[in-house]
C-alpha cells in the first residue's frame, strides 16, 4: 500500500491558490479549523477524480473531506464517486451530503483511502482511532491501492506520546479482561476500559466491541512496528 501524509500549518494558508483559498476561507473558522479544512479540500483535489472508489476515515478532519466531496460533486468537478465509510457517523455525513454509499460487500477494492489521524511522529508513526473507529478504518485503508493520512500541525509530535497520551485497542468483550492485565505486563504503562458518558457501562465500537486505552510509558525507546506486531498478535 502506498501510505502518503498531508500536514497543513496555518501559515501555509497564505500560498494557497485562488480557487481554494476560497473554498476555505471563512471569518467564522478558527486558524485550526482552516488548517483542518485546507489539508482535506487539498488532498481531495489532489488525489480524488471522477469514478473513484473512496475509503472515507473518520473524524473532524475528514467531515472536512466530505464537505469538499459534496462540493464538487454538485459543482460536477467530480462524477461517479463511490464512498465506503469507516463508522456510523461518517456514513450519515456521506449520506446527508447526497453522496453515493457502499460497503466492503459491494466494493472490496478501493483506489484511495483518506483518514485523519490523532498524532503523528517524526518517523510518521500514527496513533489513529480515538474516535473508537480504528478496527474498520485498519480493514477499509487495507482495501485501498493508496492511503493518505490528513492532520492539520496539532497533531504532528517528536515522540508519539508527546500530545496524545493512549493508544486505544479495539477488543472482544471476552477477551477485555485477560487483556486488561495482560497489557501491562507485557507493554508496561497502564491500561483501563473507555467508558462510556451517556450510558451506564463501557463503550461499545460499530462491531459491538470495547475498547482499551493503553497509556503507554512515555520517554521510553520502542520499536514502534514490533509493539504492533505484537498487539496484532494478542487474542481478542
Amino acid at each position: 500500500m502506498n501510505c502518503c501524509r498531508l500536514f497543513v500549518k496555518v501559515a501555509q494558508f497564505r500560498v494557497l491558490t485562488s480557487s481554494l483559498r476560497k473554498m476555505v476561507s471563512s471569518t467564522d473558522m478558527s486558524p485550526l479549523d482552516k488548517a483542518k479544512k485546507l489539508a482535506a479540500f487539498t488532498c481531495g483535489e489532489k488525489n480524488i477524480t471522477s469514478g473513484c472508489r473512496l475509503g472515507v476515515g473518520s473524524g473532524s478532519t475528514v467531515k472536512y473531506l466530505v464537505d469538499y466531496l459534496e462540493g464538487a460533486v454538485k459543482s460536477g468537478k467530480l462524477q461517479n464517486i463511490t464512498c465506503v465509510p469507516t463508522s456510523f457517523l461518517t456514513k450519515k455525513w456521506l449520506l446527508d451530503a447526497g453522496l453515493t454509499v457502499s460497503d466492503l460487500d459491494a466494493t472490496p477494492e478501493l483506489d484511495v483511502c483518506i483518514d485523519g489521524a490523532d498524532e503523528i511522529d517524526s518517523n510518521f508513526t500514527c496513533i489513529k482511532g480515538g474516535g473508537g473507529c480504528l478496527a474498520r478504518e485498519k480493514i477499509v485503508q487495507h482495501a485501498a491501492h493508496k492511503f493518505f493520512v490528513i492532520a492539520d500541525n496539532s497533531k504532528e509530535s517528536v515522540n508519539l506520546g508527546d500530545h496524545y497520551g493512549h493508544i486505544p485497542i479495539e477488543v472482544l468483550p471476552f477477551a477485555a479482561p485477560s487483556i486488561l492485565r495482560s497489557l501491562p505486563r507485557t507493554e508496561g504503562g497502564t491500561a483501563q476500559m473507555r467508558m462510556a458518558s451517556n450510558k451506564c457501562g463501557p463503550v461499545l465500537t460499530d462491531n459491538n466491541n470495547y475498547i482499551i486505552d493503553w497509556a503507554f510509558e512515555k520517554n521510553k525507546p520502542r520499536d514502534w512496528k514490533e509493539v504492533q506486531v505484537r498487539l496484532a498478535l494478542t487474542p481478542g
